[in-house]
């Protein structure tokens, strides 16, 4: 009996969707592999700080890629900044919501992180990812436009409501 080939232009939309659910698991699995080799051999402060420096650079390339993906210029304000965050990878495996949005003004949370639910599962505390969430989130926001400012609202360790792990403000001044 012979096996047929699948191949990308074989599958479904429904397929593709769960393709790319499973590489951005994938991607988010190597993530936190890599970070827990550095952390066991130099240390959590080494290893935060090798992540922050990690997520600077893949930051600006995923807004990048997206941005050419979607014919985006830089510049695009809050709204060019919201289309975007739909489209980075964590979108695809964790629930997240922008609110209070105005032309100069958006606040995104991440309601449900599979980290920090990994980490809860386990009874652990919260991962404390704000060094990190603040370079990977201003840096994303000045790819798509420089003059968006960031300003973190409550991310681990800080303490955060029940109803989501970590927020974001973005605003044009």
């Amino acid at each position: 009996m012979q096996h047929k080939i699948v191949t990308l232009q074989n599958l479904n939309k429904e397929e593709l969707v769960k393709l790319l659910t499973d590489a951005a698991k994938n991607w988010l699995c190597h993530d936190g592999l890599w970070f827990q080799a550095v952390e066991k051999k130099f240390g959590i402060n080494a290893a935060i700080e090798l992540d922050g420096k990690a997520w600077k650079e893949f930051t600006q390339i995923e807004a990048q890629r997206i941005m050419k993906r979607l014919n985006m210029k830089s510049g695009g304000g809050i709204p060019a900044l919201i289309q975007a965050l739909n489209f980075r990878l964590y979108a695809y495996i964790n629930k997240q919501e922008v609110t209070e949005v105005s032309e100069q003004r958006c606040i995104f949370r991440m309601v449900d992180c599979r980290v920090q639910a990994a980490r809860k599962r386990k009874n652990l505390p919260d991962f404390p990812c704000k060094p990190v969430g603040f370079v990977e989130y201003e840096y994303f926001a000045k790819t798509i436009d420089p003059r968006i400012q960031t300003r973190c609202i409550a991310c681990p360790p800080d303490p955060h409501p029940k109803y989501y792990y970590c927020a974001w403000e973005f605003v044009i001044p």
